[in-house]
C-alpha cells in the first residue's frame, strides 16, 4: 500500500523486484508544510483580540466592535484553513479570504490611530504584529502555489511509475536477443545519411543499375569504383564503368569502360540490377538462364554456374511492394566480411527467399546454403552484413525500412527490426554493402547515394 502524506514532497526509488511485487522507497525530498507558522498566526491573532477588546474608549466603541469582529472573524478562517483537509484544493482560496481580513482590520487600525493620541500605542503594537501575519500568510501562499503543487505533480509521477512497475511484472520477458554475425561489428542500430547523393553522368534516362566497390580489391585498385547502368529496356548491360576515385565518378571524369558482350541483349549480358564486385570479378545473373555469372574483369571471360533448376528466373520471383515490382530481380548478389552470396528463391521454399554461398574459384560453385520464411515479393531489396541477411521493404516515398534479418551463424530469423533509411527518390533499386568501409551503396531512380551503417 502507498501512504504519501498530503503535506510532504516524495521521491519514489526504484528497488530490485522480488516475489513479484513493486517495492517502491519513498523519501522526503522538500521541506514539510510549515504548520508551526501557521500555528503562530493563529496565536497572535487571538492575542489581537484580547488586547483589543480590554479597550472601552467610548469614541471609538464602533471602531473596536468592528475590529473585534474582523479579528474573531480570521480567527475562525486560519483555524479552518488548518482543519481542512480538502487536498488543498481550497488551500489558496482560504489564504485569499485571511489576507482580505488582515487588509480590512489594517483599515480599522488606520482610523483608530486617528481617533485619539492614546491609542498610539495599542495600534503600534497591533500593526507589527498584522505585518508579521501578513508576512507570514504570504510565505504560507508561496508555498501552496509551489510545493504543494509540486508534490501533487510528484505524487501522478510515483502513480504512473507503480503502475509500469506492475506492467512489467506481468508482461513475459522477450527471448535475449542473440550476438549478430560472426566478425565482431556488433548488432546494427541504426543507417545514417545519405552521405553522398548525385546523378549519373546517364542523367535521369536511367533508372535502373548498380554501383559501389570491390569488396575484396586487386593491390592498386583499392580506390576504385564501378558501375553499371541497365541501357537497355532498363533491364540489360553489356558492360562495366569503372572510375580512380569516389570524386571522379560523382563528376563523371576519366572513366574506363570493360565490355561483357558487343550488344544487348545477348550471352553473357547482365540482366536485372543486382550484382557485386569482388575480388576484380563481377557476380551477375546472366541473360535469359538461372546461371550465376562471374566476369574476369581482367581476362574479360565469363565462367557460370547454375542454380537449381526450381529457382526463379525471367521476373518469376522480383522484389516488388504492393504498388510495383522491380523487374529481373530474381537474384541479388550481396558480398560481406567472408564473401559473395546469392539471394533467390524456389518453388521448393514457396517464393520464400533462398541464402546460397558463392565460392568464388573459376568456374565458381554453390556453397552452403539457408532457406528461410520471409517471402521475396514482399521484400524491396537484400544485403549480408558478417554473415547476416537483412532485407528491406517500402514505407512510403521518403522512407525505405530494414525489417528483417537472417543469422548463417544461428539460423536465427527476426521480423522485428525497424531501422529506417531516408530516400531521395522513390524507388530504391539496388543496395549493398561495403565490408571495407561499412557503407551502403544504393542506386535509386538513376541517382548514385551512400548510407553510413551504425553498429552498437
Amino acid at each position: 500500500m502507498l501512504n504519501v502524506n498530503s503535506s510532504e514532497l516524495v521521491t519514489i526509488t526504484k528497488t530490485p523486484v522480488r516475489g513479484k511485487e513493486c517495492v517502491c522507497e519513498l523519501q522526503n525530498s522538500e521541506s514539510a508544510f510549515p504548520e508551526s507558522k501557521l500555528r503562530r498566526v493563529e496565536i497572535t491573532a487571538v492575542e489581537c483580540i484580547r488586547n483589543i477588546s480590554s479597550e472601552k474608549r467610548t469614541e471609538v466603541d464602533r471602531l473596536v466592535l468592528g475590529l473585534q469582529h474582523r479579528l474573531q472573524q480570521l480567527n475562525e478562517n486560519v483555524s479552518m484553513l488548518e482543519k481542512e483537509d480538502d487536498e488543498n484544493l481550497y488551500g489558496a482560496v482560504s489564504l485569499r479570504i485571511i489576507q482580505l481580513e488582515i487588509a480590512e482590520i489594517q483599515d480599522l487600525l488606520d482610523k483608530l490611530s486617528g481617533t485619539n493620541s492614546n491609542n498610539q500605542q495599542l495600534r503600534t503594537e497591533i500593526a507589527d504584529q498584522l505585518q508579521d501575519m501578513k508576512d507570514t500568510i504570504a510565505e504560507l501562499e508561496n508555498f501552496d502555489h509551489t510545493m504543494v503543487i509540486l508534490k501533487q505533480r510528484e505524487n501522478q509521477r510515483i502513480k504512473r511509475d507503480l503502475k509500469l512497475c506492475e506492467k512489467e511484472l506481468n508482461a513475459t520477458s522477450p527471448p535475449p536477443t542473440p550476438s549478430m554475425g560472426n566478425c565482431g561489428l556488433g548488432q546494427m542500430v541504426n543507417v545514417s545519411g545519405p552521405k553522398t547523393y548525385s546523378l549519373t553522368v546517364y542523367g535521369t534516362s536511367y533508372t535502373f543499375g548498380a554501383w559501389g566497390r570491390d569488396a575484396n580489391p586487386a593491390p592498386g585498385d583499392e580506390n576504385k569504383y564501378w558501375l553499371v547502368v541497365l541501357s537497355s529496356s532498363n533491364v540489360f548491360g553489356h558492360f562495366v564503368r569503372q572510375y580512380n576515385s569516389m570524386s571522379t565518378i560523382l563528376l563523371g571524369i576519366g572513366p574506363t569502360d570493360t565490355y561483357i558482350s558487343s550488344s544487348n541483349p545477348t550471352t553473357n549480358t547482365i540482366q536485372g540490377p543486382n550484382m557485386v564486385m569482388y575480388g576484380n570479378a563481377l557476380y551477375y545473373n546472366c541473360y535469359n538462364t538461372l546461371n550465376v555469372c562471374k566476369f574476369n574483369m581482367t581476362t574479360r571471360t565469363v565462367s557460370t554456374v547454375a542454380l537449381p533448376n526450381d529457382a526463379g528466373f525471367n521476373n518469376k520471383f522480383p522484389f516488388a511492394h504492393l504498388g510495383l515490382a522491380y523487374g529481373y530481380t530474381d537474384m541479388d548478389f550481396a558480398a560481406d566480411e567472408s564473401g559473395v552470396y546469392v539471394i533467390y528463391t524456389t518453388t521448393t521454399n514457396f517464393g520464400n527467399v533462398v541464402i546460397s554461398k558463392v565460392e568464388t574459384s573459376t568456374p565458381p560453385v554453390l556453397g552452403q546454403t539457408w532457406s528461410t520464411s520471409l517471402h521475396k515479393k514482399t521484400v524491396t531489396n537484400t544485403f549480408m552484413v558478417c554473415g547476416v541477411l537483412y532485407a528491406t521493404r517500402y514505407l512510403d516515398k521518403e522512407t525505405e525500412e530494414i525489417f528483417y534479418s537472417f543469422d548463417t551463424k544461428t539460423n536465427t530469423e527476426r521480423y522485428d527490426w525497424r531501422i529506417h533509411i531516408k530516400k531521395m527518390q522513390t524507388n530504391i533499386k539496388f543496395l549493398n554493402y561495403d565490408p571495407r568501409d561499412h557503407l551502403l551503396y544504393v542506386y535509386s531512380d538513376a541517382y548514385i547515394l551512400t548510407y553510413e551503417i551504425m553498429f552498437q
